[in-house]
């Protein structure tokens, strides 16, 4: 089942606990972030004072939830040396942090050993799996979704031993 943002931002406002978001990848090819990537290649920073530049409306929907609660966790295993992309990322996590996310990072080298899903997903009160499925290229495809409780099973512990 495919998702858009507006069911994204429905499932972070029911969820009542914690949320997580697991990244496999090393390039993302994601489209409201393109001209930010550009931006930050041309030499150009997020202003840690001028929270109003920053990522919106992701940040506003994550500070909502955090101040409602709700843990948000995201974690991220990256190649190394790290990609041009995951760099960019790595320079805003700031904002990420600001607005209450806690952020993780697990060098690729260090994961051969665990079990982990195929795709990056996201598990809201460890519940409900979207499953973000990505081109070759980094370009987000579509969500496919599930309640499983097998699958959320699966993707609890994954996230936690990352």
């Amino acid at each position: 089942m495919s998702q858009s943002l507006t069911d994204f931002s429905d499932l972070l406002r029911r969820t009542t606990r914690s949320a997580v978001h697991l990244e496999m990848r090393d390039v993302y090819g994601v489209d409201n972030e393109g001209k930010a990537f550009a931006d930050w290649q041309a030499r150009h920073a997020l202003n840690p004072t001028d929270r109003a530049s920053w990522w919106r409306p992701w940040l506003d929907l994550v500070q909502e939830a955090t101040s409602s609660g709700v843990v948000v966790r995201r974690a991220r295993i990256v190649s190394e040396p790290a990609s041009g992309y995951i760099r960019f990322e790595h320079s805003g996590t700031f904002t990420n942090v600001a607005a209450g996310e806690q952020i993780r990072w697990l060098p690729r080298r260090q994961s051969s050993d665990l079990a982990l899903p195929g795709n990056d997903y996201w598990l809201f009160d460890e519940q409900v799996v979207p499953f973000d499925i990505f081109d070759g290229d980094g370009r987000w495809v579509h969500t496919d979704q599930t309640d499983d409780p097998a699958v959320a099973t699966l993707c609890a512990p994954a996230f936690e031993v990352v």
